[in-house]
């Protein structure tokens, strides 16, 4: 009996030894699959997106001219705070456009905002462009940029805005693509890609490869499969009308992304947001890796806020980190290989082919590195919910953007519009 006993005792150990053996085999095996699945996914996207934009700029070369008899009168609405590098150089791109009709109107919040005598100095250098100067803007919301929106659209004398940021540069026929689109009565708003300026700084560059080689691709893929529904702030163009038919910017006071929630509530409405033919310039300011990351940091946040699922979905998109556990789930670097063959063959297509961009043309190799940033910020950007925007301190909820009081304690009493739907932050 009593070794009987043993006896049983044995098997079941080592029974319950096997049990927990095959477990691990199965939890590791359940892990590697995972991996591989979550490696694969963003391959998939660049091919995808790779193919998207080849046929929108195989499309748009060969689309027909632009209607030349079409040129509304045109009000550009450029709200600015302080300077931005070459600013003048930026201003003055708007004020030879090859264009019939338009007028051009900036507004700063603070009468000792530094780009004043920059607007004065284009002034007097462009005495027959109708250029217009406004200072202040009532307290609307906690947006500053809103507030000064709302009172530029007052302002504008003319049906249809386009409206810029200061760190845009354009070509000669900017209006005259702007405009285009709006002969499709379901038009409700246009858009554009950027290209980018920079002086060759480390940071400067690999912010830069960022948006033509990465971002530009998302809006390219929603363009294809459904359309956009969202705008980008480096252009914004829209009429008055269907500007009311949203509340204006004044249901947009609380809000921190007036591009994405424009055309976000534009599209809800049943029309669609055009991409302009042409891209614009984007100027990029010298700046340290520490201010590059911020930034990215506070976009991070921001989008968190607004769209938590889209933003956790984004983990199906990071190509890098996915592909370096892949090769040591599978001791092997043919995911490595795969991931840099397919996302660099994106980069250069929409970045380099479709374009220009000679940011990314001669700095390809940074975009690896530019991913990795990317993750590590997207990771980063689960925790905080405070941003610093233009010296001063806030709470991200939802959509709106909170002031923090001088004690630290987020100030709740404004609030605004219903929220809206955010796709991704950028600048």
């Amino acid at each position: 009996m009593h070794l009987h006993i043993l006896g049983g005792t044995s098997i079941l150990t080592w029974q319950s030894g096997f049990s927990l053996e095959w477990s691990a085999v199965m939890i590791l095996h359940f892990l590697r699959s995972f991996i591989l699945f979550m490696a694969f996914a963003p391959l998939v996207y660049y091919v995808i997106a790779t193919y998207c934009g080849w046929s929108y700029f195989h499309e748009s070369r060969r689309s027909v001219r632009l209607d030349s008899k079409f040129t509304p009168p045109i009000s550009i609405l450029k709200p600015v705070c302080g300077l931005d590098r070459e600013a003048y150089e930026n201003f003055a791109s708007f004020c030879s456009l090859d264009y019939p009709e338009y007028e051009i109107l900036f507004g700063v919040t603070d009468e000792n905002d530094p780009a004043i005598p920059v607007v004065e100095e284009l002034r007097e250098a462009f005495p027959r462009r109708a250029i217009r100067l406004l200072v202040g803007a009532p307290l609307l919301g906690t947006s500053p940029k809103m507030n000064l929106l709302c009172r530029l659209v007052r302002e504008a004398k003319y049906g249809l805005l386009v409206i810029n940021d200061s760190d845009v540069r354009v070509d000669t026929d900017y209006l005259r693509n702007a405009a285009a689109p709006f002969q499709d009565p379901k038009v409700g708003a246009v858009t554009a890609l950027f290209r980018s300026i920079t002086e060759g700084d480390f940071a400067s560059d690999l912010d830069a490869v960022g948006v033509p080689s990465d971002s530009s691709a998302s809006a390219l893929v929603a363009e294809r499969f459904g359309g956009m529904d969202f705008a980008l702030g480096w252009t914004m163009a829209t009429t008055k009308q269907r500007l009311a038919e949203i509340g204006g910017f004044e249901a947009m006071a609380n809000h921190h992304s007036d591009d994405f929630t424009l055309g976000n509530e534009i599209a809800r409405n049943g029309y669609r947001i055009a991409l302009m033919r042409k891209p614009i310039w984007m100027v990029f300011p010298k700046e340290r890796l520490s201010q590059f990351l911020r930034h990215e940091l506070r976009w991070s946040i921001m989008l968190r806020n607004i769209r938590p699922v889209g933003y956790l979905g984004l983990v199906m998109t990071f190509g890098l980190p996915w592909a370096v556990l892949a090769a040591v789930a599978t001791h092997s670097f043919a995911y490595l290989l795969a991931y840099l063959i397919l996302r660099l063959a994106m980069a250069w297509t929409i970045g380099v082919w479709g374009l220009g961009d000679l940011v990314v043309r001669r700095k390809i190799w940074l975009v690896p590195m530019r991913d990795a940033v990317n993750f590590f910020v997207w990771v980063a950007g689960f925790f905080p919910s405070k941003v610093q925007w233009r010296g001063k301190e806030y709470r991200v909820k939802g959509s709106y953007l909170i002031p923090s009081t001088p004690d630290g304690v987020a100030d709740t009493t404004l609030r605004g519009a219903a929220p809206a739907t955010l796709l991704s932050a950028r600048r």
